[in-house]
């Protein structure tokens, strides 16, 4: 780029992001109760991680209780981003922190008080907080319960939960995100970590592929409770305060037909309407999309649909867009289960890929954004991307992540020509600001951060803090508004 311009806007929203789950550990502290997460133990590239319906702690070891410890060390953390130059801190916060139940009379105190000082101190250092209410979180008590989102009623508690911390925090947080990455609730990954619909199989981030009609029918019946929230709380958030502005959360789902042939063509667009589309278009356009009833059809999906539920998803579209982008897949026709195929697609051939095997493809995102934009024209928000790796601190303390940096600057070069193109991006918030747990492999070897957290995968270490190469570096990108990527 240019060293003397710049195609980010002025106020671009320059930031990093964490979740609660895998950043806060505290998992039993000041009242806070049991979410889905905290009953989830590690695993590895190998090995998946499991869903204990009791926490044993004496034959497993659960990331979630420990995770960065940020909720010891959140004011620290919090002058490191300032120092890193942030506009914007992706956080969540832990339902199960507010209301350990789901379905308390009253909310937790300590609680809310937490989170209070955490976005006061972002406040203090100009940092404005990104908030998602929900990220894999959900307390356990409702999963048991209540069957998770596949029961209408969890819709009322979530509402009580959202009116709860849009008062409480009015006027230091404005920018909300309702479900995190909802659309893995389209595919059968979603029963436990966006439904809290607990599997048979014990297995969380796996697809199954004895899934049944019944199965399939109760996570989209759990999917339609979680759009009806979500638009119900945009207008809450409206209601309490105007200055609120509610976006969806997606992870951005990316298929290449695997060849030419019209039949991978026609699979890769498929891929892209039930993986990315079905969910963004009732929350972007406030309908289901035109294709949704042969959808149903064709896999014995009969929704409960209650009459004012259409009228409640019109009213309640989303102010804006924010989604994941770590890959890109490849779609074939007429398979399911095939050598070589991965958890989301087939392997792009042409790409490279990291120690987990997900392909890199800076370009992908230019298309994306472009995709997402041309479909919906509402601003677009990325709150992760990033590279998990194995690092080593070097006997002088230093960490050299030249991998994470070569991955960002080729992403950015990427957003700035989708910017050029027209496309209103308005932040990046990289995954992750700080070493946390792998949602996906429950691993902390797994690093995303700017930050190291000296601790292992199980819990062991010191937790001191130290700043990356890719810190000092995004720092000077940041400083620069994105003219300064050397």
């Amino acid at each position: 780029m240019n060293k003397e311009t710049t195609v980010f806007p002025k106020g671009f929203l320059w930031g990093g992001a964490t979740a609660a789950t895998q950043c806060e550990g505290a998992w039993n502290v000041d009242g806070k109760g049991a979410s889905v997460l905290d009953h989830c133990t590690n695993g590895d590239k190998e090995h998946p991680r499991l869903v204990t319906e009791v926490i044993d702690t004496e034959k497993y070891f659960y990331p979630s209780h420990e995770g960065c410890k940020q909720y010891e060390h959140f004011e620290e953390d919090i002058e490191l981003f300032a120092e890193a130059g942030f506009k914007t801190y992706r956080l969540s916060i832990n339902w199960s922190r507010i209301f350990p139940n789901g379905d308390d009379e009253t909310p937790n105190q300590a609680g809310l008080d937490y989170y209070r000082r955490l976005f006061e101190k972002c406040r203090e250092h100009g940092i404005e907080p990104t908030v998602t209410m929900t990220h894999y979180d959900i307390p356990w008590h409702l999963c048991v319960e209540y069957g998770g989102w596949a029961n209408r009623k969890v819709i009322d508690l979530f509402l009580k939960y959202a009116k709860t911390i849009l008062t409480e925090y009015k006027g230091l947080v404005t920018r909300w995100l309702t479900h995190n990455e909802i659309n893995f609730g389209t595919i059968s990954y979603g029963e436990i970590i966006t439904s809290g619909i607990l599997p048979k199989s014990g297995r969380i981030l796996m697809q199954d592929p004895d899934a049944t009609t019944e199965d399939v029918n109760r996570r989209f019946q759990a999917l339609h409770h979680e759009f009806i929230a979500s638009a119900k709380v945009v207008q809450l958030a409206h209601e309490i305060d105007p200055e609120n502005e509610v976006g969806c959360m997606m992870c951005g789902f990316a298929f290449y037909p695997l060849t030419c042939k019209p039949e991978d063509v026609a699979e890769a667009q498929r891929d892209m309407e039930i993986w990315n589309y079905y969910c963004m278009d009732v929350m972007c356009k406030g309908k289901y999309p035109y294709w949704a009833k042969r959808y149903w059809k064709e896999h014995g999906i009969s929704l409960e649909i209650a009459e004012e539920d259409l009228s409640i998803l019109a009213n309640g579209m989303v102010d804006f867009i924010s989604f994941s982008y770590y890959r890109t897949d490849c779609s074939k026709a007429n398979t399911q289960v095939v050598e070589g195929r991965t958890d989301f697609g087939m392997p792009n051939p042409m790409l490279e890929a990291t120690e987990w095997g997900w392909t890199i493809d800076p370009q992908g995102l230019r298309w994306l954004l472009n995709e997402y934009y041309a479909r919906y024209e509402k601003p677009l928000m990325i709150v992760e991307n990033g590279i998990g790796a194995y690092e080593t601190q070097e006997a002088d303390g230093s960490i050299h992540d030249q991998a994470r940096i070569d991955y960002m600057r080729e992403h950015f070069k990427a957003m700035a020509q989708a910017i050029e193109d027209g496309v209103e991006l308005i932040g990046y918030t990289c995954w992750s600001a700080i070493d946390i747990v792998s949602a996906g492999t429950g691993e902390f070897k797994k690093r995303y951060g700017l930050i190291y957290v000296e601790a292992d995968d199980l819990g062991n270490g010191s937790y001191k803090r130290t700043k990356k190469d890719s810190f000092y570096w995004y720092q000077k990108v940041i400083s620069s508004n994105g003219v300064d990527l050397a």
